[in-house]
């Protein structure tokens, strides 16, 4: 694979699947500037890994993977390495229209980022739809285990909803 088909790739993932990679980030780091190093490690990832897909899962859930695993080990580092790349490209990107306002998202993205990173892997997972064979598959757990994950997030979400008077939105 030549590196312009490489690139190719790379931008054709991202503008089909930002929002997926949007979400892990926001998930995975709370301000601006560990969502830019956490976006960009994630993208390194992403273009290393591109030679690797051979077609044998889908793209969102290769991505998946990929975004997932970096941001368990990037939230595991002590120190954080400043990478050589800019991200003034790609700053647009790490934007949603719409989001910035809406408080009730905010907050539960801040409760996500309070879960431990395979609840986190979880939750971000079954906002996506994902069946619980696929997340099963995903985070390398059973399926009866993710049963189990979802059940305790939810009542984690509902209590810690009561608390702020948020139930029923």
């Amino acid at each position: 694979m030549t590196t312009s088909e490489q690139q190719q790739v790379l931008d054709d993932w991202l503008k089909q699947h930002k929002a997926l990679i949007f979400k892990v980030v926001r998930a995975y780091s709370l301000n601006a500037m560990d969502q830019g190093d956490l976006f960009q490690e994630i993208m390194i990832q992403v273009w290393s890994s591109i030679p690797a897909f051979k077609n044998k899962s889908s793209v969102t859930t290769w991505l998946y993977r990929i975004a997932l695993n970096t941001a368990i080990k990037w939230t595991a580092k002590a120190q954080r390495h400043a990478k050589a790349e800019s991200l003034d490209s790609l700053e647009n990107v790490l934007q949603e229209s719409g989001v910035q306002g809406d408080e009730r998202l905010a907050w539960l993205y801040e409760e996500i980022h309070r879960l431990n990173e395979i609840d986190r892997s979880v939750a971000l997972l079954l906002l996506d739809g994902f069946s619980y064979k696929e997340m099963a598959s995903i985070l390398g757990i059973t399926e009866t285990n993710v049963g189990v994950k979802i059940n305790r997030i939810k009542k984690q979400l509902i209590t810690a909803s009561k608390k702020l008077n948020l139930y029923g939105i």
